[in-house]
């Protein structure tokens, strides 16, 4: 016996083979949906006895042209705010704006943030984050479609799109490769995040598809910092290990491994190319010279996520899906 005051959007989904985001707008009346698509989630809506919240009928017939958009840091800071531009404006191309809340990371208030969100009939919620990280976001978030937008949960139940860093690793090495570097350094950020594993699998695989062998005394460790990226950097040089390249995390660390170099009496790129990671402008344009980088896609990611939440998605017998977007190459001097 189905138990109709739980019957969830997502049980209509699984029962139709759409995506939640199908039946938003099925019960919203959007124009955006296939008469196949309708016509299942109406008899699944029947089969389960599906019965609307009184704001969800608010919502069929009123739609707030308003996202959610829950953030921990993102908005406090000067390195990621082209993930909000991007969204902002492809939800405006949409006639749609963004509720933002930053969370500064606090459980209670972005629980409270859902809850107000979901009081204000948002059409769509997105929970971001600072940095690719796997999260457990607020439960409630599943009442309306939804998306994590650099981060996912550890059960892949919600959608989520990310940066390709395993991608990108292998890409920042093999440029260094196709640049002639055979012994290259990798500076690696100390703390046992995401971004940390998947970027050295890239390097490593890198390394490995052009016959050159990894080796351990070229890798040093620090935090993601200038502080951190000048004591690898001084590190890796004290050993005396012979290389001709570094590749380093992120571009803070970059630019500590800058001033270490400098300090042994070399020279970038002369004596040691550098690539770093992330494309902070605020660094990378304005070291000297100016870093080579590839850029955490913060804007396409933005972009991407609104995309997801307002266009119709085909049906998946894999689960929501799980994107992950280039890291392009932005070539400047220190190569």
């Amino acid at each position: 016996m189905v138990n109709r005051s739980k019957v969830t959007i997502h049980d209509i989904a699984s029962r139709a083979g759409v995506g939640v985001g199908t039946v938003s707008r099925v019960l919203n009346d959007h124009p955006n949906v296939s008469p196949k698509a309708k016509a299942a989630v109406r008899a699944a809506i029947a089969e389960l006895g599906y019965r609307p919240s009184s704001a969800a009928k608010t919502l069929r017939t009123n739609r707030t042209h308003v996202l959610g958009f829950i953030t921990d840091t993102i908005a406090s800071t000067p390195y990621a705010g082209q993930i909000t531009r991007g969204a902002q404006a492809t939800a405006w191309q949409y006639g749609k704006i963004l509720l933002l809340v930053n969370s500064e990371g606090d459980v209670t208030l972005e629980n409270a943030a859902v809850e107000t969100m979901l009081d204000r009939q948002v059409e769509g919620i997105i929970y971001a984050t600072m940095y690719h990280r796997a999260v457990t976001p607020p439960a409630s978030i599943k009442a309306v479609p939804s998306v994590l937008l650099d981060c996912f949960d550890v059960e892949h139940a919600l959608p989520s799109v990310v940066p390709d860093d395993r991608r990108g690793g292998y890409r920042a090495t093999e440029i260094l490769i196709e640049r002639g570097h055979r012994r290259i350094g990798y500076l690696n950020q100390e703390d046992p995040i995401v971004a940390r594993t998947l970027r050295m699998e890239g390097c490593r695989a890198a390394l490995a598809d052009h016959g050159i062998a990894f080796d351990d005394a070229l890798v040093a460790y620090g935090n993601s910092d200038p502080d951190g990226g000048y004591a690898a950097m001084r590190d890796l040089l004290g050993r005396g290990v012979s290389l001709t390249a570094v590749f380093c995390f992120n571009d803070r660390m970059a630019m500590g491994a800058y001033d270490a170099i400098r300090e042994y009496g070399l020279k970038v790129p002369r004596d040691i190319a550098v690539i770093g990671y992330d494309n902070q402008e605020l660094i990378a344009a304005s070291l000297r010279p100016s870093l080579s980088t590839m850029e955490l896609p913060h804007y396409a990611m933005g972009v991407w996520a609104v995309r997801y939440l307002l266009e119709e998605q085909p049906p998946s017998t894999n689960g929501p899906i799980q994107a992950k977007l280039e890291c392009p190459f932005v070539e400047r001097q220190s190569l």
